[in-house]
């Protein structure tokens, strides 16, 4: 059975007349005629009793018609709430770790209808995108405002030392960065990221020395390999190194004052909507001990 032909016996059976019915579904008469004889030999009944003068219902039919009707209208209820379910477009910020976890989950418990789509990009087209509409809204790890964009503070990121397990500074509760001054420090290019960088940077030079500089990766998983191989450093995020896995590499934490990354959200200045309003409803819900346990 199929909502076609459900569709052409309920025009039928409202005109009671095929030509007229054709001339409603904008499709000739014989292919009316056909799918509704084809929905009656599926169901082994007889929907209509046709003669010359008059066609009309049979008994079958017109137990069939309110089910053909109930089927249908549920039919466009399922591709309504499919054309008409909202999508928040949000940028994502590298290192976000389970903050992510907890701020989607919080969101789809406050906002069940509306989907959400991740786009990954580096900071200056992530606030572009937001500028233009083409984001709903972005993490971002500076405060600096952008033109067109209010920057709003959602929480404080502290960064942990990444280093070789098996160096000796892994033996440690908490590291001072003046003992990273001899090992070479591996850190995106200041380009992708540069509050990071100019954070870590002007940390080392207040503790005095020039960071040693490493080898540039492209991802972060393959910075995590590359020191498990060699002695060498980076800085992880909290929340996100504590859903990493990485045998090779130990995160510890700085010693005070340590360092710490302000993560906000971009939102466009002109634009606001409640999907808007419940995502940051949602970014204000706290990391809970189960949220660290998962």
């Amino acid at each position: 059975m199929e909502l076609r032909q459900l569709s052409y016996f309920v025009t039928v059976a409202e005109e009671l007349h095929f030509g007229r019915a054709a001339g409603r579904l904008h499709i000739v008469q014989s292919a009316v005629s056909q799918q509704v004889r084809r929905l009656e030999r599926e169901l082994g009944a007889e929907l209509f009793d046709r003669s010359p003068r008059h066609v009309r219902l049979t008994a079958a039919g017109e137990r069939l018609l309110p089910e053909a009707r109930a089927v249908l209208a549920a039919a466009e209820r399922a591709r309504a709430a499919v054309r008409e379910r909202a999508t928040l477009r949000l940028g994502t910020s590298t290192g976000l770790g389970e903050h992510l976890d907890r701020v989607l989950g919080a969101f789809a418990g406050l906002a069940p209808d509306t989907a959400v789509e991740l786009v990954s990009a580096p900071t200056r087209d992530r606030l572009a995108q937001v500028a233009d509409g083409r984001l709903d809204a972005a993490f971002v790890r500076s405060r600096q405002p952008a033109p067109g964009l209010r920057i709003l503070s959602l929480w404080e990121d502290p960064l942990v030392a990444a280093v070789p397990a098996g160096h000796p500074l892994a033996r440690q509760d908490e590291i001072a960065l003046a003992d990273l001054a001899d090992l070479p420090l591996c850190i995106t290019a200041r380009r992708t990221n540069p509050a990071l960088v100019d954070l870590v940077v002007g940390a080392c030079h207040a503790a005095g020395f020039e960071p040693v500089p490493g080898p540039v990766s492209g991802s972060l998983q393959d910075t995590l390999a590359t020191i498990g191989l060699s002695p060498q450093w980076t800085v992880v995020y909290a929340a996100h190194a504590r859903v990493l896995h990485s045998p090779r590499v130990a995160f510890r934490p700085f010693r005070a004052p340590g360092l710490v990354l302000p993560t906000c959200l971009a939102v466009a200045a002109e634009r606001r909507t409640p999907a808007l309003d419940l995502l940051l409803s949602a970014c204000s819900k706290p990391l809970t001990s189960n949220d660290h346990e998962s």
